[in-house]
C-alpha cells in the first residue's frame, strides 16, 4: 500500500516504537517483562521480540498467567491502566514477588496509554506504590495499515454502549490532537451521532486549553487550518448498528468471521495451513495429529497477494487465486527456456520472490477452502437469506420461523442474537409478543443465565420491543442550524429510520457486479453500509445525488463534491438518522490563512480523516477504500477508529459467560 501523502502513518508507528524502547532502556540491565495479554498484539506490531532482547528483555510473561519468575532483579510491568481490575492484579503480583523472593527487586510499571488517579490509588491502598517506579507509554493511534489507525481497544463497542464508559472518546480526542499540532487544525469537523459530537466538543476544548497555556507555541498548533487535511468526519457507531451485525462478505471480512483477526493476525489451525516453515524444518516427520495446533498468519499489505484479495467480494476470490497460480506456474517454468547465463541469473535473483508468493498462495488457498466449507453450509445460507430479507424491507415476522428453526438446531447463540438484533435495528424494534416468544425459546435452548444477556442487549439498544410511540412511525422534525454551517445540532432522531433511508440513500442495490464493482454495495453483495453512505454524502456528493435522485438532480446540485459544502443536500436524510448532526468550521487569523492558501496552492492532494467512534468493520474499511480509489490523485482517506469490530464482538460483549446452574 502506497505511503499516505501528507499524514505519515509510518512516522506515527516509529515514534511509538522509539518511546517504548526508550522506556525499556531506562531500566538498566537485564529485565523480565510482564505484559497484559491484550497489549501483546499492539506491541508486536511496533517491535519484534528480538528487538526487545536487544534492549535487555530476558523473558516475557503474561499478567493473566500469574507465573512471573524472579530470575532477574529488574521486573517491568507493561499494563493498560484504564481498568481497576487489572490494576488490582498488578498490585497482587507485586506483593507476591516481594513475599516469595529473597532478592530485592527493582520494580517498574509502565501504564498504557496513561497513568490514572485510580491506578495510583489502588497501588497505594495495596501498599506498593512507594516500592515501584511508575512511567506511562502514551500509545495513541496504532497504524494497522498506511490508511488505517486504531486505538486498539479490546471491546470498543461494549465500552461505550454497554458500560457507558466515555474513556475511549476522550482518548480518541487525545490521539487526534497531535495530528492538529503537526499538520494544522482540521478546517472542518463534521459528524453524526451523540458520541461523535462529544468527540468534537473535546477537540474544541483541548484546542482552547492548549492555546491558553503560557508556554504554548503558536507555531506548534499553527492556529491555522491545515493545508494537508481537508476535513474530519466523525461517525458514531450508534447511528448504524445494523451494518456490523450483517455477515461480512469480503475476503478479509469472512476471515474475521471464521477465524477472527486481531492486530493483523489470524490464528488458524495447522491442519489447515500447515506448520510455519521454521517448525516444519525442525520436525518434518511429525504425524498430522501432533501438528494440530494454532499458527498465526500475518494479514497485512506486506503480503502482496493478500493486499489484492482482502477487499474483494469472496465470490471472486477463487478465480483470482486461480489466475495467480497459473501466472506463477508460467513464470517458474520460463527458466527452462532460458538460454544465456544472464537470463538464468535473472531467474535465480527472482527465485526468493517466487517462493514467497507460492507460500502465500498455498496459505490463502487453504484458508479460502476452509472459509468455503462455512459459506457452503446450510446454516450460513439460511442466516444470509434472513439478513438480506431484513435489510431489504421484507416483513420481519416472516423470518421468525427460520430463526426459531436455527434455535432448534442449536446454532451458536451469537448467530441467533445477531439476527434478532438486526431485525430490531432495521425495524424499530420487535413486536412485544414475538420478542417474548423468541426470548423464551433462547432461554430454554441456551440456558437461563442468558436473561442477563438479553437485558444487556436491551441496555445497548440492540434488542428492544417495538412500542406504539416508535420513532419509525412518527413524523420527522425540522432541521437545525448544524447541518448547513454552524456548530449547532440538527433535530435529533431517536432511532435510525432504515425504512426511509433504504430509498433515500439507495442502501439496497439489486444488481451488483462483484467482479468489477461500481458501488460500495458489492461488499455486502447488494447492501451499501449506511455509515459509508454518510461519508459519501460529504465527499462524493454529486455521485450520491446522481445515484439516489438521478443525473439531472446531480447536475442542478451544489458545485463539486467537497467537504466545504458539509451536509448540504442531505438535510432530510440526516433527520432520519439517530443522534445529533454537526458541522464545525475551525478558522485561524485571516492574513495567515491567506498566506498559507497561497503557499499551499490549489492542486495539492488532501486527506479526509474519517473517525469511527465505537468501532468499524473490515467490510466498511473495504467500502471506504473503494470510495478513495475514485479520488486517485486528488484526495486520500485516512480511516481512524477506536477499534475493529464485527457482529460477533458486538453481541459477544453482552453475552453472559457464567453458568449459574453448575458448580
Amino acid at each position: 500500500m502506497a505511503p499516505h501523502p501528507g499524514i505519515d502513518t509510518d512516522q506515527i508507528k516509529e515514534n511509538a516504537r522509539k518511546d517504548l524502547l526508550g522506556l525499556l532502556e531506562g531500566v538498566r540491565g537485564k529485565k523480565n517483562l510482564v505484559i497484559e495479554q491484550s497489549l501483546a498484539g499492539p506491541v508486536g506490531i511496533l517491535v519484534k521480540f528480538s528487538t526487545l532482547q536487544d534492549y535487555g528483555v530476558d523473558k516475557v510473561f503474561f499478567l493473566e498467567n500469574k507465573n512471573v519468575d524472579s530470575s532477574q532483579k529488574n521486573i517491568v510491568f507493561l499494563i493498560g491502566g484504564e481498568k481497576p481490575s487489572v490494576c488490582v492484579a498488578v498490585a497482587e503480583q507485586i506483593k507476591q514477588i516481594r513475599a516469595n523472593s529473597s532478592v530485592e527487586h527493582d520494580l517498574s510499571i509502565i501504564w498504557v496509554p496513561r497513568r490514572t488517579l485510580v491506578s495510583d490509588k489502588i497501588l497505594e491502598d495495596a501498599g506498593v506504590l512507594g516500592d515501584v517506579s511508575v512511567e506511562e507509554f502514551s500509545l495513541r493511534f496504532l497504524p494497522l495499515e498506511q490508511d488505517v489507525l486504531t486505538l486498539a481497544f479490546e471491546d470498543p463497542f461494549g465500552d461505550i454502549y454497554l458500560r457507558k464508559d466515555p474513556t475511549s472518546i476522550y482518548l480518541a480526542a487525545q490521539a487526534l490532537m497531535p495530528l492538529q499540532k503537526k499538520y494544522g487544525l482540521f478546517p472542518r469537523i463534521l459528524g453524526k451521532g451523540d458520541n461523535a459530537r462529544r468527540l468534537m466538543e473535546l477537540l474544541i476544548r483541548m484546542r482552547a486549553e492548549h492555546a491558553a497555556e503560557e508556554n504554548a507555541s503558536m507555531s506548534e498548533l499553527g492556529l491555522l487550518p491545515s493545508a494537508v487535511i481537508e476535513s474530519l468526519i466523525v461517525i458514531d457507531r450508534g447511528i448504524d448498528m445494523a451494518t456490523p451485525l450483517l455477515t461480512q462478505l469480503t475476503y478479509e471480512g469472512l476471515i474475521d468471521e471464521t477465524f477472527g483477526i486481531k492486530n493483523n493476525q489470524a490464528e488458524v489451525d495447522t491442519s489447515i495451513v500447515g506448520q510455519a516453515p521454521a517448525q516444519a524444518q525442525r520436525n518434518p516427520s511429525a504425524p498430522p495429529q501432533q501438528q494440530s495446533f494454532k499458527r498465526k498468519i500475518q494479514l497485512d499489505s506486506s503480503d502482496k497477494l493478500y493486499d489484492q484479495l482482502r477487499d474483494a467480494n469472496f465470490a471472486i476470490v477463487g478465480p483470482l487465486l486461480n489466475k495467480v497460480a497459473r501466472r506463477l506456474a508460467g513464470e517458474y517454468e520460463s527458466h527452462h527456456s532460458a538460454k544465456s547465463t544472464s537470463e538464468l541469473r535473472d531467474f535465480v535473483n527472482k527465485l526468493p520472490g517466487y517462493q514467497a508468493e507460492q507460500q502465500s498462495l498455498k496459505i490463502h488457498t487453504s484458508v479460502t477452502e476452509e472459509v468455503m466449507k462455512n459459506t457452503q453450509s446450510d446454516i450460513f445460507s439460511r442466516v444470509l437469506e434472513v439478513q438480506q430479507n431484513l435489510v431489504s424491507g421484507s416483513d420481519p415476522s416472516t423470518q421468525h420461523n427460520t430463526i426459531e428453526e436455527l434455535i432448534a438446531r442449536d446454532t451458536p447463540l451469537t448467530t441467533v442474537l445477531r439476527l434478532l438484533c438486526l431485525e430490531s435495528c432495521v425495524s424499530g424494534g420487535i413486536r412485544p409478543k414475538d420478542l417474548d416468544n423468541l426470548k423464551r425459546q433462547i432461554l430454554h435452548a441456551y440456558g437461563y443465565q442468558h436473561l442477563l444477556t438479553l437485558d444487556a442487549l436491551e441496555k445497548m439498544q440492540l434488542l428492544v420491543p417495538r412500542t406504539s410511540a416508535n420513532p419509525f412511525f412518527l413524523p420527522v422534525g425540522g432541521g437545525g442550524g448544524g447541518v448547513g454551517g454552524g456548530g449547532g445540532g440538527a433535530a435529533d432522531a431517536k432511532a435510525t429510520n432504515y425504512n426511509h433511508l433504504r430509498k433515500a440513500l439507495r442502501l439496497i442495490v439489486d444488481e451488483v457486479n462483484e467482479q468489477d464493482p461500481n458501488d460500495i454495495a458489492y461488499v455486502y453483495s447488494g447492501y451499501a453500509p449506511l455509515s459509508v453512505r454518510l461519508v459519501q454524502a460529504v465527499i462524493q456528493k454529486q455521485h450520491l445525488i446522481a445515484l439516489t435522485r438521478g443525473s439531472a438532480a446531480a447536475t442542478n446540485g451544489s458545485g463539486t463534491s467537497s467537504a466545504a459544502h458539509g451536509w448540504q443536500g442531505f438535510e432530510d436524510v440526516l433527520r432520519n438518522v439517530k443522534g445529533e448532526t454537526f458541522n464545525k468550521v475551525q478558522k485561524g487569523e485571516e492574513a495567515a490563512m491567506k498566506a498559507r492558501h497561497l503557499l499551499a496552492g490549489s492542486g495539492k492532494e488532501k486527506t479526509v480523516v474519517v473517525m469511527f467512534v465505537g468501532g468499524v468493520t473490515f467490510t466498511e474499511i473495504a467500502a471506504l477504500r473503494f470510495v478513495a480509489r475514485s479520488f486517485e490523485g486528488r484526495r486520500k482517506l485516512l480511516i481512524c477508529t477506536t477499534g475493529i469490530i464485527g457482529g460477533r464482538a458486538m453481541v459477544g460483549a453482552a453475552i453472559e459467560k457464567r453458568d449459574f446452574g453448575k458448580k
